[in-house]
C-alpha cells in the first residue's frame, strides 16, 4: 500500500497575470493563502487550468517556489510536470522536487503520444529521476490517448505512482481500474460534476476548477461524503451543476480565470493562444454567478 498524497479537494490553480502577460506571483501568493484558509485540501500548481503549457520552465520553477513559500508545508503541493517530450517531463518534475515540491502532477505524452510500452518507460524515466510520488494525468480530449485498466495496473508496479486523475469521465474504467489495482493505486475525479460518483466508488477526491471560485463548497462536498452523508454530498453535487457546467462554456481556464478578474481580483488576461470569452457567453456566466450570489 503506497501513501495516500491527499484527501478531498485538491485546486488546480489558475495563473494570475500582470497586464503584459507575465506572471504575477504576488496576486498569486495572496490566492493560494486564500484558497488555503478556506480550508482546500492540496494545492495543484502549473496544471492545465494553470496555463502550463505557455509557461517557461522558469517560470513554472519560480510558481513552486511561491507556492511552497505561502504553503509552508499546510497542504500538500503539487505541481504540473507533463510534456509529450519523456526528457523535457523529467526535467520539470526534477525542477520541482528542487522547488520544494510534494508531489508532481504529469500528464500523459500528447501528440505523438504513445504505446503501452512506451507509456510505461515515459513515466519510469520520469520517476527516476525526480522520485516523488507522482500522479498520471489523463485527459484523452486534450491528449489524444487514454489509458486502459490493464495498463494501469503495470504502472502501479511503479513505486513512486502512487495516483491518478482520471479526467476521461468514464467512471465504469475508474472502477475496473480500482478492482484490478486495488490499494496500489488512488483515484482523484478530474472531473468537477463527477466528484461524488467518484467517491462513491473509492476515489480519495477531486482535482478541482469550481475550487478556484467556490473552495468551501467543493471541500465540504467532499468531507460531507467522507462523514457518511452521501445523500447530502449528492444534493450539493447536484446544486453546483449549473455553476461547473458555465465554468467551462468555454475552453479551461478561459471562464475561471474571467470569474476571477470579475471579483475584482485582478488576474489578467489568459496568454495566446486562449483569448477573453464572448461577451454572451461573459453575460451568461455573469447571470449564473449572481445566481450563488457569488458577484
Amino acid at each position: 500500500m503506497k501513501n495516500t498524497i491527499f484527501t478531498g479537494c485538491g485546486v488546480a490553480t489558475v495563473t494570475p497575470m500582470k497586464d503584459d502577460g507575465s506572471v504575477n506571483l504576488k496576486k498569486y501568493a495572496d490566492f493560494i493563502d486564500e484558497l488555503i484558509q478556506k480550508g482546500v485540501d492540496a494545492i495543484i500548481v502549473n496544471g492545465t487550468t494553470g496555463e502550463s503549457a505557455t509557461l517557461s520552465d522558469e517560470e513554472q520553477y519560480n510558481i513552486i517556489c511561491c507556492a511552497k513559500d505561502v504553503i509552508n508545508h499546510r497542504v500538500p503541493l503539487i505541481a504540473g510536470a507533463g510534456s509529450n517530450n519523456t526528457k523535457h517531463a523529467a526535467k520539470l518534475a526534477l525542477n520541482a522536487r528542487n522547488a520544494g515540491a510534494d508531489a508532481v502532477l504529469s500528464v500523459t505524452p500528447y501528440y505523438n503520444k504513445a504505446n503501452e510500452a512506451g507509456l510505461i518507460e515515459h513515466y519510469s524515466f520520469i520517476t527516476k529521476w525526480c522520485q516523488l510520488p507522482t500522479i498520471v494525468y489523463n485527459v484523452p480530449s486534450r491528449t489524444g490517448m487514454d489509458i486502459k485498466p490493464e495498463t494501469y495496473a503495470k504502472l502501479a508496479e511503479n513505486p513512486f505512482i502512487c495516483a491518478i486523475k482520471e479526467a476521461s469521465g468514464n467512471l465504469t474504467k475508474a472502477a475496473e481500474t480500482l478492482n484490478i489495482c486495488g490499494d496500489k493505486l488512488d483515484i482523484y475525479s478530474g472531473s468537477d460534476e463527477l466528484t461524488v460518483p467518484f467517491l462513491s466508488i473509492g476515489a480519495k477526491g477531486v482535482i478541482s476548477v469550481a475550487a478556484n471560485i467556490v473552495p468551501k463548497e467543493m471541500q465540504n462536498l467532499c468531507s460531507l461524503y467522507f462523514e457518511g452523508k452521501t445523500l447530502e454530498a449528492g444534493s450539493k453535487q447536484i446544486a453546483l451543476i449549473p455553476l461547473i457546467n458555465a465554468l467551462f462554456s468555454d475552453v479551461n481556464p478561459i471562464p475561471a480565470k474571467e470569474v476571477l478578474n470579475m471579483l475584482g481580483k485582478e488576474f489578467g488576461p489568459c496568454r495566446l493562444p486562449l483569448r477573453e470569452m464572448e461577451e454572451a457567453k461573459k453575460e451568461h456566466l455573469r447571470s449564473v454567478l449572481e445566481h450563488y450570489e457569488i458577484l
